[in-house]
């Protein structure tokens, strides 16, 4: 089996695809219940600092309790939980109450599939294709809940950054020394952007949790690369900006999340970024 994956990019790339539905359907509890756990981490932490007692609650993690319908508490049977197919016979509604389930769901699913596709294609059936494809759906995870929460939880950004140092060992997308560079001139940065601009307006223009996420590209792509995710993000947040703006009506005082720039702009990266920096140099 591993070397008719090895040999035929079409079997390597049609199993990533059904993998990627699986993983796709755990990031969407992992989107949905992540930022709730830190919540709930932070609001205990504030209580002890007061020295209030920590009220006991059921345990809600990434495995428990069980998924279920939000509208009627109708616990989701295996068969009502199949990537993709389960929505497409539901008709997009809960089996019990009728209740409209969130596009989000199916979306992440296709997303995750489609991005280890992409992954499977471009790397082939190896370990940098492994590597890359922790990372795709990492990012579609974090992209996700900053949309939603406006949070860059540390418990992916770090580990990522680990990651990609990790990967880079072996000099899989980056040679070791570039990576270790990219990732401290990725924090420093949005770090001293976000100080400059502060000092500048008095008000904070972007998280701690966008120096964390550059850091982590800067980590797997190395230092070269930062200048075209800074650059992609900047120009993607910026049109996106104007349309929401002149568009959609978005007030112009409400934050919009810069997180799922970069992970767009990282993916350019991934996928194309040696191409682009050698064709701009070369030009």
């Amino acid at each position: 089996m591993i070397e008719a994956l090895a040999t035929s990019p079409v079997l390597w790339a049609g199993v990533a695809a059904l993998l990627g539905l699986v993983v796709g359907s755990f990031l969407n509890v992992v989107i949905h219940r992540l930022p709730i756990m830190l919540e709930r981490q932070w609001h205990d932490q504030c209580a002890e600092l007061r020295g209030e007692p920590v009220a006991a609650t059921a345990p809600f993690n990434l495995l428990l309790p069980r998924s279920a319908c939000p509208a009627c508490g109708h616990a989701i049977a295996w068969h009502e939980n199949i990537p993709l197919l389960s929505y497409l016979w539901l008709r997009g509604r809960c089996a019990a109450c009728g209740a409209s389930i969130g596009w989000r769901y199916p979306l992440v699913e296709l997303l995750a599939a489609l991005l280890a596709v992409a992954v499977a294609w471009r790397f082939g059936f190896t370990g940098q294709a492994g590597f890359a494809l922790i990372l795709v759906w990492t990012l579609l995870a974090l992209a996700f809940i900053d949309l939603d929460t406006q949070y860059l939880p540390d418990d992916l950004t770090l580990p990522l950054v680990w990651l990609g140092l990790l990967a880079n060992l072996s000099g899989l997308f980056a040679p070791l020394a570039e990576a270790v560079i990219g990732a401290m001139a990725g924090y420093l940065i949005f770090w001293l952007v976000y100080h400059l601009f502060r000092r500048l307006t008095g008000k904070e223009g972007m998280g701690h949790g966008d120096f964390k996420l550059l850091a982590a590209l800067g980590a797997w792509f190395g230092w070269t690369l930062l200048p075209l995710i800074v650059l992609a993000s900047s120009l993607i947040g910026a049109l996106v900006g104007i349309a929401l703006v002149a568009l959609a009506g978005h007030d112009r005082a409400r934050p919009i999340p810069f997180g799922p720039y970069l992970v767009l702009a990282g993916l350019l990266a991934l996928f194309w970024g040696r191409a682009i920096m050698a064709l701009y140099l070369g030009g």
